[in-house]
């Protein structure tokens, strides 16, 4: 049995349906997903792509499904924001800025450094939608920091 197709990604309202991804799983191209509804659909879109609240994927007979942000396990930053956010990103790290707190994935080594610095930090379990890249699109990606890892890093959007 063939699978609905969407090989188009919009901002809309409205939706027939939704989907509840993961940070990490709104960033794809091509892969199956599985609607609140039950639906199965395929995801065929022409370059890899950065989902964020809003985005509809559009199947091929019209209907809409809404991509919404997953509640995921989230490290809460708050204290010297401006110095704790330096060293944040000259890590790479993804982060959701908000007034007054910044939002990381949990990370043990991340964890550590910021408390040595001086951070306040508690787990939350929230979803997760960090700042886009310098020109307000694209993605940064994260860095393990548990093991090693290849040398590539760039993913330029």
């Amino acid at each position: 049995m063939d699978l609905p197709k969407a090989h188009t990604v919009r901002h809309g309202h409205d939706a027939d349906d939704h989907v509840t991804l993961t940070y990490d799983d709104r960033f794809l191209r091509r892969k199956v997903l599985t609607t609140g509804g039950g639906l199965r659909f395929l995801v065929d879109l022409e370059h890899t792509t950065s989902l964020n609240a809003g985005d509809v994927f559009v199947l091929e007979d019209g209907r809409l499904i809404a991509v919404i942000p997953a509640a995921e396990q989230l490290l809460e930053v708050r204290g010297n924001l401006t110095r704790l956010a330096w060293h944040i990103g000259n890590r790479h790290m993804p982060a959701q800025i908000d007034d007054g707190r910044i939002l990381i994935q949990r990370d043990h080594v991340i964890r550590d450094m910021l408390a040595r610095l001086g951070a306040e930090l508690r787990d939350v379990e929230e979803p997760f939608t960090p700042e886009g890249g310098a020109y307000g699109h694209g993605r940064t990606h994260s860095h393990s920091h548990g093991h090693e890892h290849g040398a590539a890093h760039a993913h330029p959007h």
